[in-house]
């Protein structure tokens, strides 16, 4: 709602986005890493977003496991606690540099240890005391949104004091200039086209222009309608939950990139 405020200069705009932030204090203390989305994008363009957002930063960074080295994934969705996802990254770094530098980068160290080290490859990780860190068959390998909250996880990385090493790791996560599958073990299933706008923006953010834009006119030529809804998104193909559909997160990175790409909004962290 903020960047439609941006973009229209409307005060109903402004204030509409102004309520619809002051909502996001409810999740301040939610045990989720996805806090990170939720604050630091939901936030990153407000006027007065200071506030709400520091709050939430505050709260994640106490939220820090000292031991693991990262913010958990935590329990506000059910199930175990100690957790490490991949769409648990994103957000979270900015967020987390805001009030603790080091926690920033080793919850974003740690979980590119996790999903792209020696261990079988896994977007989602159990830890117990006993066995350590178990990878997850849900979400399956090959999770269409997995490569691409990573490398929008690196696009924030890099943007860090002293994060090259960070944008050098880009390579290993940047797909082809095409919309992936949703799951790369159903090669006639649908397409996700939610995980082809976080990876549009990631490839801006992180300098590669000419694959983002080929990314984006594949998006808007052949998924976006005249009302400007991205549609061919996928949610969940394993459950068969909204598996060829408009995406509110799809919508949102799509808007950004293309704020981004038009120099709408500044360059954020």
């Amino acid at each position: 709602m903020w960047l439609r405020a941006r973009h229209t200069g409307d005060p109903a705009d402004r204030e509409a986005a102004r309520a619809c932030m002051a909502r996001l204090a409810d999740w301040t203390g939610a045990d989720t890493s996805t806090r990170g989305l939720i604050f630091w994008y939901g936030t990153v363009f407000a006027d007065d977003g200071e506030r709400i957002r520091n709050r939430g930063a505050r709260a994640c960074r106490d939220a820090f496991d000292p031991e693991l080295g990262l913010v958990p994934w935590g329990s506000a969705f059910g199930g175990p606690r100690l957790m490490a996802r991949a769409d648990g990254v994103p957000g979270m770094v900015p967020l987390l540099a805001t009030v603790d530098m080091e926690a920033a980068r080793s919850h974003l160290r740690h979980h590119l240890d996790l999903c792209l080290g020696d261990r079988p490859s896994s977007w989602s990780w159990l830890h117990t005391a006993a066995t350590g860190w178990t990878a997850c068959a849900d979400p399956p390998p090959g999770w269409s949104r997995g490569p691409a909250w990573l490398l929008l996880a690196l696009a924030e990385g890099a943007r860090l004091p002293d994060g090259d090493s960070f944008a050098a790791l880009a390579g290993i996560l940047a797909p082809p200039s095409f919309v992936p599958l949703a799951d790369t073990a159903h090669p006639s299933g649908p397409l996700d086209t939610s995980a082809a706008a976080i990876t549009a923006l990631a490839l801006l953010r992180l300098g590669r222009r000419d694959r983002a834009v080929a990314l984006l006119e594949v998006l808007v030529e052949g998924h976006l309608t005249t009302d400007g809804r991205l549609l061919d998104g996928c949610y969940d193909l394993t459950a068969g939950t909204a598996v060829r559909h408009e995406l509110i997160w799809g919508d949102f990175f799509l808007a950004y990139a293309l704020a981004e790409l038009t120099g709408r909004v500044p360059g954020t962290g």
